[in-house]
């Protein structure tokens, strides 16, 4: 076994082979910039390298950085570095490559065995450009993420994926500045280690949780909203949340916009349009759901379906988040009930007249059956106060301006 073999590879040995004119020809054009640099004197290189603004060495068996004069030679211009699936094990040699490209925003380590190895403060401000920082499958420690976050003043992205791990460590700083953490394939079951990362990362805008074991969220609403004040979208596939409680605490979070929620327990007695429904239904504020568009007609058709769903259940095995939805429909069909009254008084064409009496009747029926539906449900759970005196009240005039006394008589019966 030869040298190299043993002590493995430098950065700047395989910079030199693999963007040799030989390897790596001359281009032009978006995105592949190549930069044409001298070797300085007495490095190994002989020829002119092209280098690109992108540097892709992942899977070279890279250890170490090399001389720092020739790797600041050759990549002074370089924004982008993938690092992944090399042998790194030593934070120093890293600190060494990022201390002699200045301009660097984006740095992949996944797959590097960087577990054992630490970081000094000094040594970490090496890393302070980066604006981007994966490191799946590290293993690094908390206290090394910490490290790097404090030193990383403007860090956007952060990936954190494979790590393994089962708790979260709380940071004395917060980071501020990032808006993306990818947290996916973990082992994160309880919701208090899922919140200390609102508490670190405060300006999270987008937070990817899939395929961890998440199986609640045991939080009360107004604390969800200061926990994550500035979240827009979130990702929980494949975690075990089980009930629909859960999933309207998501509700809780003022920002968010598009929510990405398959393969959980609770979705897998439904079939397909079934669990879109009734997802849609419990997520009023929802744009986005599993990537596709939430449209005003589909909110429209899944409230509908969730109530028809519901109105054949018995009393006590509607849930108490049945609640909402009812209530936002029964207040649709009264504000729906004006509009059709003025239809009735001024359209003279009676197949027109005789289709909007029986509109009319069925709105009222829908007003009168949620209603029922409404007080039986907040009876069982001892909220008789959300369906107010004068909600019921208002069922009965807009039912009286279109005579229909049985059915508003219906409505009042169970005041």
């Amino acid at each position: 076994m030869d040298s190299e073999d043993e002590s493995g590879r430098t950065l700047v040995q395989v910079i030199s082979e693999k963007y040799s004119p030989d390897n790596f020809p001359y281009c032009r054009g978006p995105g592949v910039g190549v930069v044409i640099r001298t070797s300085p004197q007495g490095s190994p290189v002989k020829d002119r390298l092209n280098l690109p603004s992108v540097l892709v060495l992942d899977g070279c068996g890279i250890t170490h950085a090399g001389d720092e004069e020739e790797v600041a030679t050759f990549c002074s211009h370089v924004v982008e570095l993938d690092l992944s699936h090399n042998q790194f094990s030593d934070w120093g040699e890293i600190s060494k490559i990022l201390s002699n490209i200045p301009h660097l925003d984006f740095l992949n380590l996944s797959m590097n065995p960087l577990k054992e190895s630490c970081l000094d403060t000094l040594a970490a401000e090496a890393f302070s450009g980066l604006r981007r920082l994966v490191l799946n499958n590290t293993h690094v420690s908390w206290d090394m993420v910490h490290t790097l976050t404090q030193e990383i003043p403007e860090l956007e992205e952060l990936f954190l994926c494979l790590n393994e791990y089962e708790r979260v460590s709380l940071s004395p700083v917060a980071c501020s500045s990032l808006r993306l953490l990818h947290i996916t394939d973990n082992q994160l079951q309880h919701w208090g280690e899922v919140r200390k990362l609102g508490l670190m990362y405060p300006g999270l805008a987008s937070l990817i949780l899939a395929n961890n074991s998440l199986s609640s969220i045991h939080e009360p609403e107004d604390s969800l909203q200061r926990l994550f004040p500035n979240l827009n979208s979130i990702n929980l596939h494949n975690s075990g949340l089980n009930s629909w409680e859960d999933i309207e605490k998501l509700n809780s979070f003022p920002k968010l916009q598009e929510v990405r929620l398959m393969g959980i327990p609770l979705l897998q007695p439904y079939t397909d349009q079934e669990r879109r429904y009734l997802m849609v239904a419990h997520l009023p504020s929802v744009t986005v759901l599993n990537g596709s568009v939430v449209t005003d007609g589909e909110r429209e058709d899944a409230e509908r379906f969730y109530i028809r769903y519901h109105l054949d259940c018995p009393e006590d095995e509607l849930p108490q988040s049945a609640l909402p939805i009812l209530h936002r429909r029964l207040v649709f069909s009264l504000n729906v009930l004006p509009i059709l009254h003025r239809r009735l008084t001024f359209n003279s064409n009676s197949t027109v007249f005789c289709s909007t009496v029986q509109l009319c009747i069925s709105v009222q029926f829908c007003i009168s059956i949620i209603t029922i539906k409404l007080n039986r449900i907040a009876l069982n759970y001892e909220m008789k106060s959300i369906i107010t005196t004068n909600l019921l009240n208002m069922c009965y005039w807009k039912c009286r301006m279109v005579s229909l006394d049985r059915i508003s008589l219906l409505v009042l019966s169970n005041k």
